[in-house]
């Protein structure tokens, strides 16, 4: 299985990285190894080799059937469930190698870099394109969101990676961050929530 992630998904979160408004005329693509999925409530460790470690919660989409180029009008076929998850992100180390023009997967495919929630059937999901999530730390809302917001949806986002990578039964697609992404402590409890619905929790050591 692979991991698919979208990049600059949302506009406010865009601004508040690049100190202006930036809109991509293509989805951003980027991709995290197997060896990145943290799940089942397990703790997150932070590694040595960086100072920051960001959060970036999102809507994890399960892929449930092989697909090549499929048809944007055809994509909702292609999923079976959604979750919140987190695209942790060496800030700091991907800063440099990106300063350098130097490739930036290690600051975000590291070992349990992906963060996945329960997983909820699409059938309880009235609109895929309208799902609100937030994430609290230590009971403190820090980052909330809504896929209505994103500057590709999630059907247009699987025509578009499908184009290039075959889709295959398991396969995750990270769907990007909205705005108020920041670093984690040591000791903190996060929750990650769809609507009102808790579906991701764990502690950071």
């Amino acid at each position: 299985m692979k991991i698919m992630c979208v990049g600059m998904n949302y506009s406010e979160h865009n601004k508040e990285l690049e100190n202006t408004l930036v809109l991509p005329e293509e989805p951003v693509i980027f991709m995290k190894p197997d060896s990145a999925i943290l799940k089942n409530g397990k703790p997150f460790f932070i590694p040595d080799f960086a100072e920051r470690f960001d959060y970036e919660t999102e809507i994890v989409v399960r892929i449930n059937k092989m697909g090549k180029s499929v048809p944007k009008r055809f994509a909702h076929r292609y999923y079976d469930a959604v979750t919140v998850g987190i695209d942790f992100t060496a800030r700091d180390f991907q800063r440099r190698l990106r300063d350098k023009g130097l490739p930036w997967e290690l600051s975000k495919g590291f070992d349990g870099s992906a963060i996945l929630g329960e997983w909820v059937p699409i059938e309880e999901v009235e609109d895929v394109q309208n799902i609100s999530f937030h994430l609290e730390i230590d009971g403190k809302v820090v980052q909330s969101g809504c896929t209505k917001d994103m500057l590709f949806g999630v059907d247009e986002l699987i025509a578009y990676v499908s184009r290039f990578c075959t889709l295959k039964t398991g396969d995750l697609l990270f769907t990007g961050t909205s705005a108020g992404v920041g670093p984690v402590h040591v000791n903190e409890h996060l929750e990650g929530f769809l609507g009102d619905r808790k579906v991701l929790a764990f502690n950071v050591k």
